[in-house]
């Protein structure tokens, strides 16, 4: 998606989300995309078997918790979600995925599938821009999850577009993250290969001067026999080598 640069003469077609410019663009939607690129990296693949998801929670400050920040949420035992741009964007659409999770449950005694949960997230995205009085939800979300569909990955825009992948990466530093998924992603991964590709992924994103921090990463992963479970910092440890790098 071409972002308007800051020079760019706009002429009052970004004031409101549901105003096209002459040349056919919503400013608005395209300010929220900025947002998603300056948000930390978030990176979800299929691997043989089962779904893996990552995220860097990029703590600035030594006095925060890692904790307390959250980037991959769990949705139900078999979705979870990776967040990249507004956290409260991302809170509020991850308790509407929760909570339609939760109604498929009661209603069917079944689990949701996994496009159908990532459409109706999708459509209240697209809603946002096609309302006035409304902004659009800066914030991208991968889905990640199992069915008896099989194993599904997605990908949804702050336009409420969506695409289906087998690996992808987003937030600050997505091409870098994406070449390498490119050169050396495989269907056939393990989980403990699929681990170490998401951290040389998110490595890539990085800029030279910052530095790589695994107690700052959460990655999560979901089987067929597993529930969604979040990797403890031993275990990754474990997987990444005695440095954990």
């Amino acid at each position: 998606m071409n972002i308007p640069s800051q020079n760019a003469k706009t002429s009052g077609y970004d004031r409101v989300a549901t105003m096209f410019s002459p040349k056919g663009r919503l400013y608005q939607v395209e300010y929220a995309s900025r947002i998603v690129e300056q948000g930390t990296i978030g990176v979800g693949m299929v691997y043989n078997g089962g779904i893996l998801l990552a995220a860097d929670k990029h703590v600035v400050s030594s006095l925060v918790l890692p904790n307390s920040i959250e980037k991959v949420f769990k949705v139900d035992d078999h979705v979870g979600v990776v967040s990249s741009g507004l956290v409260g964007d991302a809170r509020r659409l991850v308790t509407i995925a929760r909570q339609n999770a939760q109604d498929n449950r009661m209603m069917y005694d079944d689990a949701i599938h996994v496009e159908t949960l990532v459409k109706e997230i999708s459509s209240i995205k697209q809603i946002f821009t096609q309302y006035a009085g409304m902004r659009p939800f800066g914030v991208s979300l991968i889905f990640g999850g199992i069915d008896d569909t099989g194993l599904r990955l997605f990908e949804t825009e702050p336009s409420g577009a969506l695409a289906e992948y087998r690996a992808v990466a987003i937030g600050k530093g997505k091409t870098e993250a994406m070449q390498v998924l490119e050169a050396e992603y495989s269907e056939k991964l393990s989980i403990e290969q699929a681990v170490q590709l998401a951290i040389k992924a998110i490595k890539a994103s990085k800029e030279k001067d910052e530095k790589f921090d695994l107690k700052k990463i959460d990655i999560a992963f979901i089987q067929a026999n597993k529930p969604f479970q979040l990797f403890s910092l031993k275990e990754l440890k474990a997987i990444l080598g005695k440095n954990g790098q």
